[in-house]
């Protein structure tokens, strides 16, 4: 659907900061690749295609990431009642926020932390949170975490792959090996805490 390289060269650090801060903070923009765009520019950083460093891109992707998630805080904070009033329309449907709503009541708010990973959860999780009035640090403390670590593994696996030729057949393994060693204790820990809540 999008040629990222061409769409960074022609819209340079603004485009890639608005598509990580739209995909998580407008609803309306939820489908748009923000993986991929963050992976292209660890890519382009590599290779000299892009004129920035990977720690000022990571920095500055990491508050638009922020951003994004307080937006849609404040969003859910603000309509929750209108949101479940209004009838569907083609971005905002309520199977969207449904499925939000139910990842955070199944993990608790330390799933914000990896909801980041997941399309629809990432843009819905935060409205829902807004919604339900979840303590704003605790939603900045995981939300932060989540940030930090969606946005490094994307940014620096493009960047490992541009520095290195090499792994570029192993790429993918190296993507779901640093995706799993970033969420996998948090999983383990969301796992426990469920099975602490069955009965008997």
């Amino acid at each position: 659907m999008f040629d990222t390289e061409a769409l960074l060269n022609s819209g340079g650090l603004l485009i890639l900061l608005f598509v990580v801060y739209g995909q998580i903070g407008l609803f309306f923009c939820f489908f748009l690749p923000g993986g991929g765009f963050m992976f292209a520019a660890g890519l382009l950083i590599a290779t000299g295609g892009f004129d920035y460093t990977v720690s000022t891109v990571c920095i500055l992707l990491v508050i638009a990431a922020m951003a994004g998630n307080v937006t849609g805080y404040w969003f859910g904070w603000k309509t929750r009642d209108w949101i479940y009033e209004r009838e569907d329309s083609r971005f905002l449907k309520r199977r969207y926020l449904a499925s939000g709503e139910n990842f955070y009541k199944k993990h608790g708010p330390v799933a914000l932390a990896i909801g980041l990973f997941f399309p629809i959860i990432r843009t819905f999780a935060p409205i829902v949170s807004g919604i339900i009035r979840l303590n704003f640090s605790r939603f900045l403390l995981f939300t932060g975490f989540g940030s930090v670590a969606y946005v490094l593994c994307f940014v620096l696996a493009g960047y490992l792959m541009g520095t290195s030729p090499f792994l570029k057949p192993y790429l993918p393994y190296i993507i779901i090996l640093t995706i799993l060693v970033i969420t996998l204790p948090v999983v383990i820990r969301i796992n426990r805490e469920m099975k602490k809540e069955r009965p008997g």
